[in-house]
């Protein structure tokens, strides 16, 4: 959801990362870093073998209801460990659209892709945009994806940009879009940390965002 009106763009306060704006409001406090944090500097930096073109066959399905369409623009970087991590951050951003728009924090894509402190963030804040009686509804685009760190293939810091400036929050009672007007602050750097679970998951354990980053601003 976006900004819509100033309780509604704090209650949202983060988007669905997606929803930052749209289910999200102002930058983060709890700060994810380009680099993580204890990583050895002397690790091997060595690319991993390229990931297969293969589809995942282990991928999640979303329920989303058809007055959101989602875009995800992530391409190959020929590294196995990267492109996995990168999959599963997009899928991460789906499954945050997804909760905000079932007004479920809980879900099981939710348990597989969020861990930590930003499970425990984005499920608060899905319960408190559905107590103001809110939904999302739209167009949700995700790119410029990068891995900016990796340690020992199990942490990973990754960077990616969403654009909110054709979704919008929505009134679950009367079905009434809260539309507002386009502006830079559709555009949301998300920057974050991500970790691999004993399933083989990389799930986000930390999240933090910046409206009208110029690293995600298009016109």
């Amino acid at each position: 959801m976006k900004r819509r009106t100033l309780p509604t763009a704090v209650a949202i306060a983060a988007a669905a990362g997606m929803l930052l704006t749209a289910c999200g409001g102002g930058d983060d406090s709890s700060k994810a870093n380009d680099k993580i944090a204890g990583a050895d500097e002397g690790a091997s930096s060595s690319p991993s073998p390229s990931a297969s073109a293969t589809t995942d066959k282990d991928a999640p399905t979303f329920d989303l209801p058809s007055d959101i369409t989602v875009t995800v623009e992530r391409k190959s970087t020929g590294d196995a460990t990267k492109d996995a991590v990168l999959q599963d951050v997009a899928y991460s951003a789906q499954t945050r659209l997804e909760a905000f728009a079932k007004s479920d924090g809980r879900t099981a894509n939710m348990s597989r892709y969020f861990g930590a402190s930003a499970f425990t963030y984005w499920t608060q804040r899905v319960e408190t945009v559905a107590k103001a009686g809110l939904t999302v509804t739209g167009t949700y685009r995700f790119f410029n994806f990068e891995v900016t760190d990796v340690a020992n293939a199990k942490t990973a810091a990754v960077r990616y940009c969403e654009d909110q400036s054709k979704g919008y929050s929505k009134e679950i009672k009367t079905n009434k879009v809260l539309r507002t007007k386009p502006s830079n602050k559709d555009f949301i750097l998300y920057t974050l940390q991500a970790a691999k679970d004993s399933r083989g998951d990389w799930q986000v354990t930390q999240q933090s965002w910046k409206k009208a980053d110029a690293s995600c601003v298009q016109g």
